[in-house]
């Protein structure tokens, strides 16, 4: 993301003006705008037109300020909806008039905030740095299926989804099932040469259960020489293979989880969220007086500066509750000001959604807390 203008200051408004250059952009995005935010951009409208011969309309460009009362997000289209008031002057659009904006890569657009709260400017940073991007690559293949997956600093995307119904290799049908399994395997090649840009992807892990990835990275290799695509005879050195219990986006959980592929990857974002969840999920199995979840208990264990690492989902953000969201930015710096470590986990990632199904929040304690582990305590604001 590219940051245009900055004029605010933490805990307190302002403005910026950005511009989303990518996919995982939008995402960073849809984490900033919430209800009560200002946005300023360029919208398109049909307006009507009398000619003299009858009513005709045409698309006019128009630049909108509006008050957002809810945002939509579409992942695949890489593309955000924004429906708020109408609070500019325009002769084509009425003054308090309900619009929809739409926020996509490449279109500038200014944000105002009534507060900007740590959590926001740390977004924004990270959105702003230019060694955040999807530099793994993984695809996830078994015979008759290939998941395609680009897993960046906050969001994890399925570029493409290769299916083929393959014949039973037994009997008459085995001439059948070469046929089509060779098909399937040039699919699978096609996507990887569209989607996979080497000039940001560090490494590709090709992984799965049985065969078919040892299979496929030598046609991958046999192929990238007999057609001399050369991003892919050049970058032969980092695409490896990985165990994986199936083709299925869930995988990737394990696959990120191997030494080997962690050593790769050490220094993205998603390794150490992966990392993070797999220590707390060894301290809860060790002592579980030492490793808490939900808001309530994690809360409780803040108070008494017992957090070593904060593990919080960016969906507990995305709320439009002041005060709730207050006191997650506040449990946040709180830890952080302790000497503690807090990871905000995206829900774009498979860890993410793991985190979300344990509450959107955990904990891994300095210390045990036995007395507060066997309390029912309920999360106040």
């Amino acid at each position: 993301m590219k940051l245009i203008h900055q004029s605010y200051v933490k805990n307190g408004a302002g403005e910026v003006k950005v511009v989303p250059e990518e996919a995982e952009d939008m995402w960073h995005v849809f984490n900033l705008v919430r209800e009560g935010d200002r946005v300023t951009g360029t919208t398109f409208r049909k307006v009507a037109k009398d000619s003299g011969t009858g009513a005709e309309s045409e698309r006019v460009k128009i630049r909108l300020t509006i008050q957002v009362e809810g945002v939509e997000f579409d992942p695949e289209g890489s593309s955000i909806r924004l429906k708020g008031r109408n609070l500019t002057e325009c002769e084509h659009i009425k003054l308090g008039a309900y619009h929809t904006l739409e926020l996509e890569p490449q279109r500038a657009f200014s944000l105002a905030k009534p507060c900007w709260d740590a959590l926001d400017i740390e977004r924004l940073r990270s959105a702003c740095d230019p060694q955040a991007s999807a530099d793994l690559a993984a695809l996830l293949i078994t015979e008759g299926l290939a998941h395609l997956c680009l897993v960046g600093s906050s969001t994890t995307l399925v570029r493409a989804k290769i299916e083929a119904n393959l014949p039973r290799k037994r009997g008459p049908a085995m001439a059948g099932y070469d046929k089509a399994f060779d098909k399937f395997m040039d699919q699978v090649f096609g996507a990887v040469v569209r989607h996979v840009d080497w000039s940001i992807v560090k490494c590709l892990v090709i992984a799965g259960p049985g065969f078919a990835k040892d299979t496929f990275k030598t046609y991958l290799e046999a192929e990238a020489v007999r057609r001399d695509v050369r991003p892919l005879i050049e970058n032969k050195a980092s695409i490896i293979t990985a165990q994986a219990s199936s083709a299925y986006k869930h995988s990737l959980k394990e696959v990120l989880a191997l030494p080997a592929i962690a050593g790769k990857i050490k220094d993205t974002k998603a390794a150490r969220e992966v990392a993070a969840l797999q220590e707390f999920y060894a301290m809860l199995g060790a002592d579980s007086s030492r490793a808490f979840y939900g808001p309530g208990h994690v809360l409780a264990a803040a108070e008494l500066g017992a957090i070593q690492t904060l593990l919080i989902s960016d969906k507990l953000f995305r709320i439009n509750n002041v005060a709730k969201r207050k006191k997650y930015a506040d449990l946040v710096e709180g830890v952080r000001e302790a000497g503690g470590e807090a990871l905000l986990f995206s829900s774009m990632h498979v860890s993410g959604e793991q985190l979300n199904n344990l509450s959107g929040i955990a904990a891994v304690l300095r210390f045990p807390l036995p007395e507060l582990e066997d309390q029912e305590i309920v999360e106040e604001v």
